[in-house]
């Protein structure tokens, strides 16, 4: 029995020297010159991990990571890059320079849990453009029963997507994929949605920064949630003069606080909606408080003359830094909140016809 635990003994021991303690990308691209790049996209700029000179056709990358995470890799750092889950391994990737976005990886467990989710996104990806492509097809041609069907379709297949990707995150709560879907659907889900999903992960998981982030995000959520009093703030008019949030909602029964920008497409779709909105119940007390996250303020004064928004308008011309949007977690536009005269926030996030039945059915009370 001792010499049967020494044997184990010996084995553990020697498995633990022998573990990975880094990883090792060999890199193979046909028509690579120079040298391969290993980064890291940061918040406005590339990071980079390692880079390798190509020679006899191969470049060998080599470093640690804490946990498996998501990279790219680059010849000499050109814009076309391949997406790469690095752990530490050795991993393989073999291809051709001129098409790095398609490269074969191997070697990396978590690429290929990456890889098999992606390949069944991509496929719904190319089946919705199709489709779209068919809709502008009809629709050009005068049947507008047709565009409008498949237009649905489309709908139908792009909301698959996120199906699939939170799929994933309910059944791979260990997975490293998993922080990158969780915050690719993250838009979509509200405080509470989104906190039941972070705490059934891993707790492994818990230290990986997107997940940091969202728990941040979570927090700063649950103060500007249905029910809370809403954060007040002063930020700057067209004109240069401070407008305080609380100055504003006061004033009325009902005060739609909307973050927008002129180079926000969905924003300016919903514009009308909003406009048709408050000429229908600005005589009984609904406003509207726009906060802009644009750069331009050009840019941004045409946009409200050309879509006619005549209410007040406020930014500090910080784009995704606005410090209001920030506060109030905003990280998609359109963006908006009801909040009463009080300052409690009734309702987040109506749009459409949806915004005017609730704004009616809360005057009517």
């Amino acid at each position: 029995m001792r010499k049967l635990l020494v044997v184990i003994f010996s084995v553990a021991l020697f498995a633990a020297c022998t573990q990975q303690n880094g990883f090792k990308i060999t890199v193979k691209l046909d028509g690579a010159d120079g040298k391969v790049v290993l980064e890291q996209r940061g918040a406005s700029q590339w990071i980079g991990i390692d880079t390798a000179d190509v020679v006899d056709g191969v470049a060998v990358l080599e470093g640690e990571v804490e946990f498996p995470g998501l990279y790219y890799l680059s010849v000499n750092g050109q814009r076309n890059k391949a997406i790469i889950f690095v752990e530490n391994a050795n991993i393989a990737v073999t291809g051709k320079a001129d098409s790095i976005a398609g490269v074969a990886i191997s070697g990396s467990s978590t690429h290929d849990e990456f890889k098999k989710i992606n390949d069944e996104i991509q496929k719904i990806g190319e089946e919705y453009m199709g489709l779209y492509q068919e809709a502008r097809t009809a629709s050009a041609a005068g049947d507008t029963t047709k565009a409008q069907e498949l237009m649905k379709q489309v709908e139908e297949l792009y909301a698959s997507v996120g199906t699939l990707q939170e799929d994933f995150v309910k059944n791979n709560p260990a997975s490293y994929v998993t922080p990158m879907l969780l915050t690719q659907i993250q838009y979509e889900k509200d405080e509470a949605e989104l906190e039941a999903l972070v705490n059934a992960l891993d707790p492994k998981l818990s230290t990986v920064p997107e997940i940091v982030t969202l728990k941040e995000k979570i927090e700063k959520l649950k103060k500007v949630s249905v029910g809370q009093n809403a954060p007040d703030f002063t930020q700057n008019d067209a004109d240069g003069n401070p407008v305080k949030f609380s100055d504003i909602y006061s004033k009325n029964e009902l005060t739609l606080i909307d973050f927008w920008a002129s180079w926000c497409g969905p924003c300016r779709a919903e514009n009308p909606n909003v406009v048709a909105t408050y000429n229908k119940y600005k005589d009984q007390g609904f406003s509207v408080f726009g906060v802009s996250l644009d750069r331009d303020k050009d840019a941004w004064l045409k946009a409200i003359e050309d879509d006619g928004l005549t209410w007040e308008h406020v930014s500090d011309l910080a784009y995704w830094n606005n410090a209001a949007a920030k506060m109030y977690a905003v990280s998609s536009i359109p963006s908006s909140l009801l909040v009463d005269k009080n300052g409690k926030i009734v309702a987040k996030n109506k749009r459409g016809e949806e915004l005017g039945a609730t704004v009616a059915e809360f005057l009517a009370q």
